[in-house]
C-alpha cells in the first residue's frame, strides 16, 4: 500500500479514535525473545494464549510471527482453541466462543513481541474510512538508552501490516514514537508523560512545542497532556500506558498509591495535580478516579533470572529488581477490557482493581489475566496489543 508522505492526517481530516470505540481486530506478536520470555516460554505462552482466547472471542485476531516460528505459532493456536473448546464441552458453555475464522497468522518478522509500540496506530475519518502512521522505532531510547542493540526488524513491522492489511499509511519517520507513548479519547485528546517524550533517546533535536505539533499532526489531535511522570522503574521511560488511560471522553484512571513511603506516591501525587489543572479539548474537567497499584512490589526473583537468554547489547535484569506492576496497562477489546494480575501476595489487590473497573466501565465483562509472565518481558496486557479499529 501507500506510503503518503506529501500530505499530514490533520490535513486530510484523520484522526485517531479512542481504544474503547469498536475494534475490527487487535494485532499481537507471537513471543520468542529469550531474552524477554525465557528460554522456557511457556509461562508467556499461558499468559498470551489466555489473551489470544478472549480477543477471539469478540473480534479479529492478527498474530505476527516470523517464518522460523510460524508453524509453532500455528499449532499453539490450533491446540489452545481445541483445549478450549474439549474444556467447554465438559462443562457449562460460555455465550460467547472463540471463533476460528477470526484467526490471522501474518509473516512478519518482528524484534521482540511489543504489538503497542512497534505496530501501526490506526486513523479513521468521517465516513469510516481508515489509514495508520508509521513511527520510527528505536527501542524506547536508541544509542542512548535504547533497551536491545538491534531494532531494525522492529522498525519494520507497521509498513509490513499496513501492506498486508491493505491500508495506506502517513509515514512520520524520522520522528520517533512508540504506541504506549499515547493514549488518546477520540475527541481531540492525546496524553503524554514528559518523562517518556522529551527524555534524550527520542527526539532530542526537537522542542517540548514541536514535539507537540508533531502529535497533533499525525493524531488529528486538539490538544496534548504533558504528565509529568509514569510508573516507578518503567524502562520506558514512564510510558503513559502505564500511569493513565481514557476510560471515556473527559474521564480517567490513574495508577494511584497512598502509601507515602513507595517511590510512585509522588509520581502519582505530581501527575493528580496536573489533571486536576487542566482541561481537555472540549474544555471539560477531567474526572480522575484512582486505580491502586499492587500493595506489595511485584520483583524479579532468582528462578525468573535463571530463564532469560540476553543478547549482546541488550538490557538486563537482576534478582530483586522491581517491575513496573500497573493495572492501568489493561486492554479494552469489543465489549470487554484485560486487567493484569499479578497473584501471591497481591490476591487481595487484584481483586480490588477488577472491582474498580467492573464499577467504572459498565456494560463490559472485566476479565483478570494472569500477567506476571508479561510483566516480567518488560511491559503488560496493553503494551502487548494494539487496536485496528472498526470502520
Amino acid at each position: 500500500m501507500t506510503a503518503i508522505k506529501d500530505t499530514t492526517p490533520i490535513t486530510d481530516g484523520y484522526s485517531m479514535p479512542s481504544e474503547f470505540s469498536p475494534h475490527d481486530g487487535t494485532i499481537m506478536i507471537y513471543p520468542t525473545r529469550p531474552g524477554s520470555w525465557g528460554k522456557d516460554r511457556s509461562a508467556a505462552l499461558k499468559a498470551f494464549g489466555e489473551i489470544y482466547l478472549e480477543i477471539l472471542k469478540r473480534e479479529n485476531l492478527y498474530i505476527l510471527t516470523d517464518w522460523e516460528h510460524y508453524k509453532e505459532a500455528e499449532e499453539f493456536l490450533t491446540s489452545l482453541i481445541e483445549d478450549y473448546e474439549s474444556r467447554e464441552e465438559a462443562s457449562e458453555p460460555e455465550t460467547t466462543e472463540p471463533e476460528t475464522d477470526r484467526l490471522y497468522i501474518l509473516p512478519i518478522d518482528s524484534d521482540d513481541a511489543w504489538a503497542r509500540d512497534v505496530g501501526p496506530t490506526f486513523l479513521t475519518k468521517k465516513g469510516r474510512d481508515l489509514r495508520a502512521v508509521n513511527w520510527a522505532f528505536n527501542a524506547w531510547g536508541g544509542a542512548v538508552d535504547g533497551l536491545y542493540a538491534s531494532w531494525n526488524k522492529d522498525d519494520a513491522v507497521a509498513e509490513a501490516f499496513c501492506e498486508l492489511y491493505e491500508t495506506d499509511y502517513y509515514d512520520a519517520a524520522p520522528f520517533v514514537l512508540e504506541g504506549g507513548s499515547i493514549h488518546c479519547d477520540g475527541e481531540g485528546t492525546v496524553m503524554v508523560t514528559e518523562s517518556c517524550l522529551l527524555s534524550p533517546g527520542r527526539n532530542p533535536d526537537l522542542t517540548k512545542e514541536q514535539i507537540e505539533e508533531k502529535l497533533k499532526t499525525y493524531l488529528g489531535a486538539e490538544k496534548v497532556l504533558w504528565l509529568p511522570r509514569g510508573i516507578y522503574n518503567d524502562e520506558t521511560n514512564e510510558h503513559v500506558d502505564n500511569v493513565c488511560a481514557f476510560i471515556n471522553p473527559g474521564e480517567v484512571v490513574l495508577a494511584w498509591t497512598d502509601n507515602t513511603e513507595d517511590p510512585q506516591y509522588e509520581l502519582s501525587k505530581a501527575d493528580l495535580e496536573y489533571l486536576e489543572s487542566v482541561t481537555d479539548a472540549g474544555g471539560r474537567k477531567l474526572k480522575i478516579h484512582k486505580l491502586p497499584i499492587p500493595d506489595y512490589p511485584v520483583a524479579v526473583q532468582q528462578e525468573d533470572l535463571d530463564n532469560y537468554e540476553f543478547e549482546e547489547g541488550e538490557d538486563t535484569r537482576e534478582a530483586g529488581e522491581r517491575l513496573a506492576a500497573s493495572y492501568v496497562n489493561f486492554y479494552f477489546i469489543n465489549g470487554a477490557a484485560l486487567v493484569p494480575q499479578f497473584g501471591g501476595p497481591n490476591a487481595d489487590s487484584d481483586k480490588r482493581a477488577l472491582e474498580i473497573l467492573k464499577g467504572l466501565c459498565p456494560g463490559r465483562q472485566i476479565i483478570g489475566i494472569d500477567a506476571r509472565a508479561i510483566l516480567l518481558g518488560g511491559g503488560n496486557i496493553h503494551c502487548i496489543t494494539q487496536q485496528v479499529p472498526e470502520i
